[in-house]
């Protein structure tokens, strides 16, 4: 029956190695279940709960992408997205988590849409490809300045705006310790290196005192303090508009590069260069999200991740469908995610962030069309400290660039809608 509804004979592949790939995506992406309570937490919302809502969301979403498009693709709350999540929707711009959950559901509810009427390639196809670069590095950027801020290796200085935080410290030498492992590990092979970076600093920090055993396995914390808790009423205003229109963007650009990746390690890209499936995999992806807010996470999205279990491996939905039975059994281990430090999750952070920083080796830095909004985006992201506004400045420049420079017929009908809709927003908001 397995063989038949994924075809396993077809991809050559076994049940023993889907699932032992399925277990090696799970152990490479595992992380996410200790960063994203983490880093929500910080926006207010409860701990437990998040953890309980990260565990469902990437079942769920594991379970559609196995189930409806056979691949080898797991799915989780995006990095990245939950770090504009907290720090620009609610630190920043002063939206409740309740609000912000509203418009990751409304974004998830446009990518369906965009999903079942095929306008996503239309949309993906007409954004210029140094804008799709520069946000990738921009957010690896934006990662590693939280990264480094969580683990007070950079601190807030009143002559300088930033310095170096106190070198001396425990916890920031374990921070970078565990930084340098996750490298160590991953270089040889280990594909928990992450995970096993997260437990061997959060098993020293409980030797420091920072951190409290209160077990390994316990029922799962309740899930009532983000269930449904959504603001919808606030969220239908035109000022959240550039914050759903940047949720559903950063979520395209993620998905899409990472089902291409994926797909092509696994040897299942077509000659033409399209995803099987692709329509499948983005209603799966797209529903994660929607479902995911519903029980109080950030935007669900394609892990590129799943390279590890295909290197393993996996080559159908089976091994995504394991992924995400695991991810229900981690239900169960919650007193382990609630006595991990920030800092311990920090090296994470800044090993994703330093993975979103490759995309710039693909820019052509001698053409000013794509050098000047990468910068821009590079450099403004991080020091406004929002990925919003660096997206922003990122069109306009692009948009500004080709009008300056006489080459026009360089844009297209997108970039200006979208360099408009944020021009706005700098000069009403």
């Amino acid at each position: 029956m397995l063989n038949q509804f994924f075809k396993l004979s077809a991809r050559q592949t076994t049940v023993r190695k889907e699932l032992l790939a399925g277990l090696t995506t799970f152990m490479a992406m595992s992380y996410v279940l200790f960063v994203n309570p983490s880093l929500l937490a910080q926006a207010g919302m409860d701990h437990g709960a998040v953890f309980v809502a990260t565990c469902l969301a990437a079942a769920l979403g594991c379970l559609l992408m196995g189930a409806l498009a056979n691949l080898p693709i797991a799915l989780a709350p995006g990095m990245g997205l939950n770090a504009f999540f907290t720090y620009v929707i609610v630190l920043e711009q002063g939206y409740s988590w309740q609000t912000a959950l509203a418009a990751v559901f409304f974004s998830g509810c446009l990518f369906l849409l965009l999903s079942i009427f095929k306008i996503r390639e239309w949309i993906i196809n007409s954004i210029p490809l140094p804008l799709k670069l520069g946000i990738a590095a921009g957010i690896g950027m934006f990662l590693a300045l939280i990264a480094l801020k969580t683990a007070n290796i950079i601190v807030a200085s009143p002559a300088t705006l930033v310095t170096l935080g106190d070198l001396h410290s425990p916890q920031v030498l374990l921070a970078i310790v565990g930084f340098f492992l996750i490298f160590a590990l991953a270089h040889r092979g280990w594909h928990s290196a992450v995970l096993v970076s997260i437990l061997l600093v959060t098993l020293a920090a409980w030797w420091l005192g920072d951190s409290q055993f209160s077990g390994i396995v316990a029922m799962p914390p309740s899930l009532a303090p983000t269930f449904m808790q959504l603001d919808f009423a606030s969220a239908f205003t035109l000022s959240i508009l550039p914050v759903v229109l940047t949720l559903l963007f950063l979520d395209l650009f993620d998905t899409s590069g990472t089902l291409v990746a994926v797909t092509q390690k696994a040897g299942l890209l077509q000659s033409d260069g399209k995803v099987p499936d692709l329509s499948k995999a983005l209603i799966a992806d797209s529903s994660a999200s929607m479902v995911g807010a519903l029980l109080g996470t950030s935007t669900t999205t394609s892990y590129v991740e799943s390279t590890s279990g295909v290197a393993a491996g996996g080559r159908t939905g089976l091994t995504a469908i394991v992924t995400g039975l695991l991810f229900l059994l981690a239900l169960w281990f919650s007193p382990l995610a609630a006595m991990v430090p920030g800092y311990a999750t920090a090296g994470a952070l800044l090993y994703v962030a330093t993975l979103m920083l490759t995309s710039l080796q693909h820019v052509e830095w001698d053409d000013v069309l794509q050098a000047v909004p990468v910068a821009v985006v590079l450099i403004m992201m991080p020091l406004t400290f929002s990925i919003a506004d660096g997206i922003g400045m990122g069109f306009i420049s692009y948009a500004l660039l080709c009008v300056l420079t006489g080459k026009v017929e360089r844009t297209t009908l997108s970039v200006w809608v979208l360099a408009l809709i944020f021009l706005a927003k700098f000069i009403f908001a």
